[in-house]
């Protein structure tokens, strides 16, 4: 049974995802403000968080930086609760590792799907491939990246936006299809979640990052120079 941490300061938002998720066979924990979330997170080590950007105190952003800091916790996916106008927390959220963020007001339902999606890409269901580019080494059965020998440090969700590119090198593949693919949902608005990903990808690969090729106003292609 997953247990999910729920940092949120507004009681009502809160006690409303936790009897949903109860509902739908998860425990819960729930903290109130970012020092809390922060300990429990740590002590309790959670399968997902749910952090909500504005809290008292300690905000979303730095809970967020602190945990993917952590080597104990840095694997924990984190869902972001943003509000409509934090745009530009969003984009840390995300360089800083969280792997989803969801608008308020917000959908009980999306929350679900999220969750049940960020769950599923971290469940380490890979196809069992080792694929080597250059000096780029993807192993999909262990999950592990390394470029000209270092090991690189991807979120599960970079990890399998990699995988789904390199399994489908070649291909033009579309923002939407990225998004139903990769993390499990199909929403208008959310092409930008995409971009960022690429983007944190990108620089991770270093001298490979031209892999990856935009398709302007579609999406993206993976193409390796030399496959081996």
């Amino acid at each position: 049974m997953n247990r999910i941490l729920i940092v949120e300061d507004e009681i009502d938002i809160c006690n409303l995802l936790a009897i949903n998720l109860e509902s739908e066979g998860f425990r819960v924990l729930k903290t109130y403000n970012g020092e809390d979330g922060l300990k429990t997170a740590q002590a309790r080590k959670p399968d997902l968080i749910i952090l909500d950007l504005m809290l008292p105190g300690m905000d979303g952003l730095k809970v967020c930086k602190t945990l993917k800091g952590d080597g104990k916790t840095k694997s924990i996916p984190i869902l972001m609760l943003t509000a409509k106008g934090e745009e530009v927390d969003r984009v840390v959220g995300f360089e800083l590792g969280a792997d989803d963020y969801v608008v308020k007001p917000f959908s009980v339902r999306e929350v679900m799907l999220r969750i049940k999606a960020i769950l599923k890409r971290n469940s380490g269901e890979e196809t069992g491939r080792y694929w080597v580019f250059q000096g780029l080494k993807v192993d999909a059965e262990s999950m592990a990246c390394s470029v000209d020998g270092e090991d690189m440090q991807l979120t599960a969700t970079e990890f399998k936006l990699l995988s789904h590119l390199i399994q489908n090198r070649g291909r033009v593949l579309s923002r939407e299809h990225l998004l139903d693919k990769v993390w499990g949902y199909e929403f208008e608005g959310y092409a930008r979640t995409v971009d960022t990903h690429i983007r944190r990808l990108r620089i991770k690969l270093g001298p490979y990052a031209g892999f990856i090729h935009t398709i302007r106003g579609i999406g993206y292609r993976f193409t390796p120079e030399e496959e081996s």
